[in-house]
């Protein structure tokens, strides 16, 4: 489903309750483009009050724009964001990056956050100096990944078929291969699935059946986020314990999470942002990378898949649901 939502904020503030340089008599223009409404969510919860606290206000002197949509629609959506002459342009994952660079390599990009390696996948020229037009923030989910396998084989060390479920390529091509070097060095067998939305998930989860799957990585993306609830029915229909990069998914009934801090790293967003509201070029501002992380455990979903959990994994954890 295409979701296009425009949400306008035209006025003038005065320069006592602003913070920063903010020009006093200058509107801008924000865009937002992302495949998951929960990231655009996330983002008006997380980053938009940032930006209020920073002197960039909504209705005051700040106009926005959010563009929704999956895979096959961010061409489209890239064409439309360009066309609102935004000044900066969040973007949530590298397919959202590049969606936009089709249609301007000019217009200011933020990542907030992309989980592929912005060097490796030509986005940048280095972490510390990006060069262009994209900033921001990466997860670089490739080294996720090969932590998720690890705690994987920590808490299920009888399974030995690992499946892994991504986006298709070109998502996760790098991730993909990091977890089955993993996977492999300590003796496990790790095969692929691709699957992005309601459509997709049946036929990859049957594939894992026919395979033999005994464990589940789930790669790190938004969309794998907004259906949270459905991937954690899907593996724990097959008997499958699962890791993901989010928190909030196992929340939502998945085993385990370890990533980022995802509010702390996702407000990080406005600081870039409010960076090129005042002059700085994107491609001067250094890349991110996170600093804090988070690790989760649901005890009613091992309980319901049978394990036991061991007690060096529990300590370690950061939230245990129980």
């Amino acid at each position: 489903m295409r979701r296009r939502t425009f949400l306008v904020g035209l006025g003038s503030m005065s320069a006592a309750t602003w913070t920063g340089a903010v020009a006093q008599d200058r509107v801008y223009r924000l865009a937002v483009i992302t495949p998951s409404s929960t990231t655009t969510e996330e983002i008006r919860d997380v980053v938009f009050p940032e930006l209020a606290r920073l002197g960039f206000v909504e209705g005051r002197n700040l106009v926005t724009s959010t563009h929704t949509g999956d895979l096959n629609l961010l061409s489209s959506l890239g064409r439309d964001v360009v066309a609102t002459r935004p000044d900066v342009v969040i973007a949530a994952t590298n397919a959202a990056v590049r969606a936009i660079l089709e249609h301007s390599k000019t217009v200011p990009i933020v990542m907030a956050f992309a989980g592929e390696d912005p060097v490796a996948t030509g986005l940048a020229q280095s972490l510390a100096r990006p060069g262009g037009s994209v900033t921001g923030l990466t997860n670089q989910s490739a080294e996720f990944g090969a932590k998720h396998i690890s705690l994987l084989h920590e808490a299920a060390s009888a399974a030995r078929r690992v499946a892994i479920l991504a986006i298709p390529p070109p998502r996760h091509v790098d991730v993909v291969r990091e977890m089955k070097r993993v996977a492999g060095a300590i003796g496990l067998e790790a095969r692929e699935y691709f699957g992005h939305d309601m459509t997709t998930y049946d036929a990859a989860f049957a594939g894992m059946r026919q395979f033999g799957a005994e464990a589940l990585a789930i790669a790190a993306a938004p969309e794998y986020i907004r259906d949270a609830k459905t991937l954690a029915r899907l593996s724990a229909e097959a008997g499958m314990p699962s890791i993901s990069e989010a928190a909030s998914m196992v929340q939502d009934g998945c085993l385990m999470g370890y990533g980022p801090d995802r509010v702390a790293f996702r407000r990080r967003a406005a600081d870039f942002v409010a960076s090129i509201f005042r002059g700085t070029p994107a491609g001067e501002i250094p890349i991110e990378q996170p600093a804090t992380f988070r690790f989760a455990i649901n005890m009613l979903t091992a309980k319901r898949l049978g394990m036991t959990i061991p007690t060096s994994l529990l300590a370690r954890a950061d939230e245990v649901i129980e």
